[in-house]
């Protein structure tokens, strides 16, 4: 295995010197959908985390664009070495015409590389790793001398969570088609002809419609205390359903770590986006919202939107647009009386 200092892909190419072009953000995505199902054939195979080889992946052949997996569809910048007996494919790297193997397709490189980490002594200590255990497999990797540059660990890590591929790990959960879902677009409303507020991002562009408003938050006294959580937060129940407020440094990943869901669950419970900011205070359900709600109506009063409405009386957001005859960007009144159910 070639011995490489990675570079934060935030910033620059992915490992400059095989890298063909400039990536962009929707590479990313693309290349986990592509190869998500490899990766966890092999996990099953191999015991190796799909998160970690994926992850691997990415950075070592920049989303299949680098000059490397471009020309010997090698994913992972494995080196010929004197066991290789297959086709070869010369690149300047860290010396002039390096000798690297070359595939006849990108699964044979997958393939390679579970049986690389498998037959090497180096490796073993991680395979006594629990499956679920990325950090672990990422810190092993670079103690194990996997590569030189010394945030490797965090390099993988912080891919693993920037794309959820810790929910590929996860056999004992289903989510792999909400997962990918999730992963290739967030759903927004469509404008049409009706006159939406914009938000647009930091750099100006790519206005999207908002469908929330800022609201005042609700005082927890309000509601029944449920039980507190292993790290010491108290979870609430409204209409039955577990929520908590929101604190300083919450993530998705956060929250979906300390109550053992995933983080796209959390974000679509609460008519939310993955690309959404957490506001402290705010309630954040742990399950499903209802489809109606036993009040029947609600009268609308000042400071409050069909988002603050939906997420008080615990119902979903899509409901309550349809009941209501409303499209999305439409905000009723004060005063306005709104149907909770049909």
């Amino acid at each position: 295995m070639r011995y490489f200092a990675v570079i934060p892909f935030f910033f620059i190419l992915i490992y400059k010197p095989l890298s063909a072009q400039q990536l962009v953000q929707s590479d990313y995505p693309a290349y986990i959908k592509a190869y998500k199902s490899i990766a966890i054939r092999e996990m099953s195979l191999y015991k190796i985390p799909a998160s970690i080889t994926l992850s691997q992946a990415i950075i070592e052949s920049g989303c299949g664009k680098s000059v490397l997996a471009i020309n010997s569809l090698n994913h992972f910048g494995i080196k010929c070495q004197k066991e290789w007996t297959g086709a070869t494919f010369y690149y300047d790297d860290d010396k002039p015409k390096e000798c690297f193997r070359k595939y006849d397709n990108v699964d044979e490189s997958y393939r390679d590389h579970s049986k690389f980490l498998t037959t090497r002594a180096r490796y073993a200590s991680l395979f006594t790793l629990q499956i679920t255990d990325y950090k672990g497999w990422a810190t092993g990797l670079k103690q194990a001398g996997y590569a030189t540059n010394p945030d490797y660990a965090n390099i993988l890590i912080n891919m693993i969570e920037k794309y959820e591929l810790y929910l590929l790990d996860d056999t004992s959960v289903k989510a792999e088609t909400d997962f990918a879902e999730d992963l290739q677009k967030e759903v927004f409303f469509k404008a049409d002809s009706l006159k939406f507020e914009k938000d647009k991002t930091a750099d100006g562009n790519n206005a999207r419609i908002l469908f929330r408003k800022q609201y005042k938050m609700p005082d927890s006294s309000k509601f029944k205390y449920a039980y507190t959580s292993d790290l010491g937060r108290k979870v609430y129940q409204n209409y039955d359903v577990p929520f908590i407020f929101a604190q300083q440094g919450d993530t998705w990943f956060t929250i979906a770590k300390e109550f053992k869901i995933y983080g796209f669950q959390i974000y679509r419970q609460n008519d939310l986006l993955k690309s959404d900011s957490i506001t402290l205070g705010q309630i954040l359900y742990l399950e499903p919202k209802k489809k109606k709600n036993a009040d029947k109506t609600h009268k609308v009063i000042k400071q409050e939107s069909l988002y603050s409405i939906s997420q008080e009386k615990c119902i979903r957001l899509k409901r309550l647009l349809k009941y209501n005859n409303l499209q999305p960007g439409m905000e009723p009144k004060p005063g306005t009386e709104l149907k909770l159910s049909r």
